[in-house]
């Protein structure tokens, strides 16, 4: 099992190729009003990045970051030109899913940038990009080998398109996500400390989430959870709170209500079916703790919910729920 893609698969992610940027001379763009969280990759040349109560960040080739949705930010050639009088185009993000093309300054383009932005649901108790900070950037040099082949991938596909691109593209804009998420995880645990994702890295708490994650019909104690991966019981207590701010007996009753509402999200399983898969002897017990946890019942909640059902991180349906990514 593997809790981050169980993660991204709970949040309903999902991700949309938005805006393309060609650009040379004196340029700049105003991108804003992304619905989701905003992935910007170079893929050549060189940009500075600007946002609000941030220093410029210079892009270069290769270079990748996300921003979470509703972040006003703009990408020029020069962070210290005056963008407000007529050099800056303004792009509403909102609803561009084609990868549409905006060439921009005189010169011919040498510097490339493909933007993805990626929504997901909002009724999920776990956000997985709500968890990074406000501003995550992965350098060429200090990524990793996953992530610059999908970067140069992905610039290939655009600018060579063959048979059955779209697919392709779709594949690579989930895959882009994972990747980076990966590199930027392995370069910087400290700043994950004390949260979901930093337990992951924990050599004790990650072997007990994948435990909790593949058979989540098991009725856990501490206890039981401390002999399957074999530590003491008082320091799967002391270390479990601390690095997922629950004890293992609330992350299994959470984990098992946020996977009984993928499972009403993006299966046609019956009740019955999906109570006795997340370790519930009855419905009238599955639905009242349902319903304690997300304020609907999961009739309601699975009508509510329908419109993320397209979510590109797919929970499988079966019991001990493997995820496939694209």
């Amino acid at each position: 099992m593997d809790p981050l893609a169980d993660a991204l698969a709970m949040s309903g992610v999902k991700g949309v190729l938005s805006t393309r940027v060609e650009a040379g001379g004196r340029w700049a763009i105003a991108l804003e009003d992304y619905p989701g969280t905003a992935l910007h990759a170079v893929t050549a040349g060189s940009a500075w990045l600007a946002v609000p109560d941030h220093e410029p960040v210079e892009l270069v080739a290769g270079d990748v970051v996300l921003l979470p949705g509703d972040t006003p930010h703009i990408l020029t050639n020069d962070p210290a030109a005056d963008t407000a009088h007529g050099r800056c185009e303004h792009v509403i993000a909102r609803g561009r899913g084609t990868g549409e093309v905006i060439s921009l300054g005189a010169q011919p383009a040498t510097t490339r940038v493909v933007t993805i932005h990626y929504d997901c649901d909002p009724a999920a108790l776990t956000q997985v990009l709500a968890l990074l900070p406000g501003l995550v950037h992965v350098r060429a040099e200090t990524g990793t080998p996953g992530l610059a082949d999908a970067v140069r991938m992905l610039a290939r596909e655009l600018a060579e398109p063959q048979l059955a691109t779209s697919a392709v593209l779709k594949s690579l804009i989930d895959i882009m996500l994972v990747q980076m998420l990966r590199a930027w995880l392995a370069a910087n645990p400290p700043e994950c400390f004390g949260t979901w994702l930093g337990a992951l890295y924990d050599p004790v708490i990650g072997k007990a989430l994948h435990h909790l994650h593949a058979n989540p019909a098991v009725p856990w104690t501490t206890s039981s959870l401390a002999k399957a991966i074999a530590v003491s019981r008082a320091t799967l207590a002391r270390r479990f709170p601390a690095a997922t701010g629950h004890t293992p007996a609330a992350y299994l009753a959470n984990w098992r209500m946020e996977l009984a509402a993928v499972q009403l999200r993006d299966s046609h399983d019956s009740l019955d079916t999906i109570a006795e898969a997340v370790g519930y002897g009855s419905v009238p017990a599955f639905t009242r703790a349902f319903t304690r946890v997300f304020g609907r019942t999961p009739g309601r909640y699975r009508n509510d919910t329908r419109k993320y059902a397209g979510s590109a991180f797919q929970l499988d349906s079966s019991p001990t729920s493997s995820l496939t990514v694209g």
